[in-house]
């Protein structure tokens, strides 16, 4: 090693020596070291090509790379780039004068204001120092592209350097060596070090290789990651959506999200000025309305990981999403308190939004069987959006659409549009097709179409609706004005007697009406307001926001005028037989509603072996 020239020195701050704080406090994280070093190498790469594209320096044939290479012996961590280098004069520039950034310059003598777009984040800024947190030395070897000569910088844990010129190396390009802590042993581990720069590095526009120091015994012929880049330069989100496939836009989502189950559809952001920003939103499959509703959506800055459920960038109905953003307006080194004040970030969350609206009206127009297919899915995001974004509702209600207990899907308009004869401006519902099935059947005997509501958000959903369409949803067990048909009515007081007493509910009304079905004798009647508020609190309970307390229900047994069963009761109310049919009457129109316990089973059980003895 030739040494004309050497430089003693400490790092140069305006304020008291910093360094103890750099390595204590800089990031909160101390895996974020090797992507402040990476990037800087993948800067150093982007300079280059730009002073090539800009005439200032001839076109060179390298393939431009990053290479990380691990040492465990030497207890090293290199990250070497053969990008611009450095000569001297801003070694002495820009490393030994903190929180001084290479960009700055780069951009007032080559590029304007914007040139950060392209990729420029800050070569030898602030960042570089985070090395510090895991080493106890850090050597920079550099070259310029000028052909000035090589120079070393040598730098211990307490900003005492020292600068070597003539040192022999080959190539232009940067090699940033990290001497590893005792404390710090972990970031000599391969795994670790391939875990960090997966999180960090895996969409870095520059290509870059792993040398984790072992031997690959096939090197050259297999796909070891000495080879092969471990990153991907050119992410499916920084085309065009034309340019990109069903497949390319799945495989993506495996890859970035580990997820094998395929998202429901994906949605491709590509926003011009003055946004300006790009990713790639999925819609995952949920199994069940009590899925965790955490997604993962990831923050990058062009092409560098920042941070992943940033809930301040998007809408807290949206959570759920997975997805990438690639946001070169904001700063690699984002805080919480910038996103959460940051004008920028609230257009841009309003954006998505937008777009994920466009996208629901899209699939809605284009391919509604399609659509239809998806709602199930993602009727649970829909409505909790439309509940909690009045704009959002605004955009997607001519969308929204009803399951109906038959399989098919409707809009609510062609729903009331159907409805005008039977049930005009109501919505009859079910919630439970299996309990309520005999209600189900009795609406379909008369041609009202009875949609499925069947989630605990759907009680809040629903008051949307009608607020804003002036319309009405109604359970098919809480009105019968649609089930109500001609014919001679009665009335008995002393089988409504028997009745409240077999009960055991002296609350119970019992109300004789005409029904068109003469073969049901019974229905329960459950007050609508009531049971919607006894939802509300399940709802609120389920988010623990309160604990749930059961409201009384108010409910009417309905007797059928029409049904020979009643009419042959009412001539014998008083006799022991009647009273257990009364009995099973009264438990069969309850299980319409929910299960038995376990002494009204019994009860049940004991009656109906009883009826047929009798009748042996």
């Amino acid at each position: 090693m030739s040494e004309t020239k050497k430089t003693q020195g400490g790092i140069s701050v305006e304020t008291e020596h910093i360094f103890p704080i750099i390595k204590k406090w800089l990031y909160s994280e101390k895996e974020i070291f090797l992507r402040e070093i990476v990037s800087n190498a993948s800067d150093a790469v982007t300079k280059l090509r730009r002073l090539m594209s800009l005439g200032v320096v001839k076109e060179i044939e390298d393939e431009f790379k990053i290479v990380v290479k691990l040492n465990k012996d030497e207890k090293t961590l290199t990250v070497s780039d053969n990008g611009i280098g450095m000569s001297l004069e801003e070694v002495n520039k820009y490393i030994c004068q903190i929180a001084l950034s290479g960009a700055l310059d780069f951009i007032k003598e080559y590029e304007n204001e914007e040139s950060a777009q392209n990729g420029i984040i800050g070569h030898f800024g602030l960042g570089f120092y985070s090395a510090f947190m895991v080493s106890d030395t850090v050597d920079v070897i550099t070259k310029s592209y000028t052909d000035a000569p090589a120079v070393k910088w040598v730098c211990n844990e307490a900003g005492e350097y020292e600068i070597f010129e003539d040192v022999e190396k080959e190539g232009r390009g940067t090699d940033v060596v990290m001497h590893i802590s005792e404390g710090e042993q972990e970031f000599l581990s391969e795994a670790k070090i391939r875990e960090i720069l997966n999180k960090y590095c895996s969409f870095m526009p520059v290509e870059i290789y792993f040398d984790d120091g072992k031997v690959c015994e096939h090197e050259g012929e297999c796909d070891c990651e000495k080879t092969v880049p471990i990153n991907d330069v050119e992410p499916l989100w920084k085309k065009l959506p034309s340019e990109c496939t069903d497949e390319e836009y799945k495989e993506f989502y495996k890859k970035a999200f580990f997820d094998f189950k395929e998202p429901l559809f994906h949605i491709h952001i590509n926003a011009d000025y003055p946004l300006n920003f790009k990713g790639i939103l999925y819609f995952p499959k949920l199994n069940h309305e009590y899925d965790s509703l955490e997604g993962q959506v990831k923050l990058y800055y062009n092409q560098v990981f920042v941070a992943d459920n940033i809930k301040e960038v998007i809408p807290e109905f949206m959570l759920m999403l997975k997805g990438v953003l690639d946001c070169p307006e904001l700063p690699l080194n984002v805080s919480r308190s910038y996103l959460q004040n940051s004008a920028y970030v609230a257009k841009m969350s309003a954006h998505i939004v937008k777009k994920v609206a466009d996208k629901l009206n899209e699939m809605f127009n284009t391919d509604r069987e399609k659509y239809a297919s998806l709602w199930d899915d993602i009727k649970l995001f829909v409505e909790y959006g439309c509940m909690r974004d009045r704009k959002f509702y605004d955009r997607v209600k001519g969308s929204l659409m009803l399951a109906l207990t038959d399989g098919r899907h409707v809009t609510v308009n062609e729903y009331l549009e159907k409805a005008k004869e039977t049930n005009e401006n109501t919505v009859y519902y079910a919630t439970d097709k299996t309990v309520q099935a005999q209600y189900i059947s009795l609406f379909a005997a008369r041609g009202v179409e009875v949609a499925l509501l069947d989630k605990i958000i759907d009680t809040s959903f629903m008051g949307v609706l009608e607020q804003d369409r002036g319309i009405k949803f109604v359970r098919v067990d809480a009105d019968i004005e649609a089930l109500k048909g001609d014919g001679e009515s009665f009335e008995s007081e002393s089988l409504a007697k028997v009745f409240k007493e077999v009960s055991k509910n002296e609350k119970l009304t019992v109300k004789f009406e005409t029904l068109a079905d003469s073969t049901t004798p019974a229905l329960l009647n459950i007050s609508e307001e009531a049971r919607r508020m006894d939802d509300m609190m399940k709802f609120y309970a389920a988010n623990g926001a309160m604990e749930y307390q059961k409201i009384p229900v108010e409910s009417t047994l309905i007797l059928n005028s029409q049904s020979p069963l009643i009419k042959k009761l009412s001539e014998d109310a008083e006799s022991e037989k009647s009273k257990i049919i009364a009995h099973q009457v009264y438990m069969l129109a309850l299980l319409t509603q929910r299960q038995l316990d376990a002494e009204e089973l019994k009860e049940f059980l004991n009656d109906s072996f009883k009826l047929l003895e009798d009748n042996i």
